[in-house]
């Protein structure tokens, strides 16, 4: 099975070259497979056993699971670091988890230790950023959420009911736009420090109308995650990249709910 996403053409190659060295698949009770020698049958060859594939299930659990440990760690947060704290910890836990998030993004190997730990610097993050925009406005953070998980389980029933399709031009057009999006932001994020204003994130229209371009992006990205699952699991990929998979997902759920928790703000007035 052919696939234009050079992420998910690398993760079948690489799931190519485990099945190829002969991994045995997954235990009873979930416990990785191991390299083994087969010995031949009559002269034959025996064929290199199958590794346990992914499925939708999996997807499913490990993004859950995912969420899980975010809201924990983003709890953990709110509650443990002082308030004097908060914005160190959101910068560290911002460029820790880009740089995690680039790594696993890149890498040939699913690592589901690395998705973890991701996993767990995000929540720090989404946790200092809720409770700085709670303290200034009380109530955003659930009204942010309830948005988020919305607008996620609307996707999926687009998708599902196929309104929404990932075709090519789909795709290589929101990589762009997304690839844009992010430099944009880099670039505002730079200036910001440096004390430049470029109207992007202070509440006036322009701010409000990036903020809904972001919006959409970011939704509509959770479509690039559905079609990556799916060809995921008609490749064949090893189950352990449902991991992978699941990590698509959080990045643009918590994407999405920056994003909403910003927009909100800029409607809350200076109470």
């Amino acid at each position: 099975m052919k696939t234009s996403n050079p992420v998910l053409a690398r993760l079948g190659q690489a799931a190519e070259r485990e099945r190829s060295a002969g991994y045995a698949p997954a235990g009873p009770y979930g416990q990785p497979g191991i390299p083994q020698q087969y010995p031949s049958q009559a002269g034959y060859p025996a064929a290199p056993p199958t590794v346990a594939p992914m499925t939708i299930d999996d997807v499913v659990v490990k993004t859950v699971a995912l969420l899980g440990i975010l809201g924990i760690s983003a709890a953990a947060a709110w509650v443990l670091v002082p308030d004097a704290l908060v914005g160190a910890a959101w910068i560290g836990a911002a460029v820790v988890g880009l740089v995690l998030g680039l790594i696993i993004s890149f890498s040939r190997m699913a690592n589901p230790a690395l998705v973890i730990t991701y996993a767990v610097v995000e929540g720090v993050f989404v946790g200092m950023v809720s409770k700085a925009f709670e303290t200034a406005y009380s109530g955003i953070v659930l009204q942010a959420a309830a948005a988020s998980f919305g607008i996620f389980f609307l996707m999926a029933m687009l998708y599902k009911a196929k309104v929404i399709r990932a075709t090519p031009v789909f795709v290589k057009g929101m990589i762009a736009v997304m690839t844009g999006l992010f430099a944009v932001m880099l670039i505002n994020l730079v200036l910001a420090l440096f004390g430049v204003n470029t109207g992007l994130r202070d509440g006036s229209p322009l701010a409000i109308g990036f903020s809904l371009v972001c919006i959409v992006v970011a939704s509509l990205s959770f479509v690039l995650s559905f079609k990556e699952i799916e060809d995921g699991v008609r490749m064949g990929l090893p189950q352990r990249y449902s991991w992978t998979a699941a990590f698509g997902i959080l990045v643009s759920l918590v994407w999405l709910y920056i994003e909403i928790l910003r927009l909100l703000s800029y409607f809350q007035g200076d109470d």
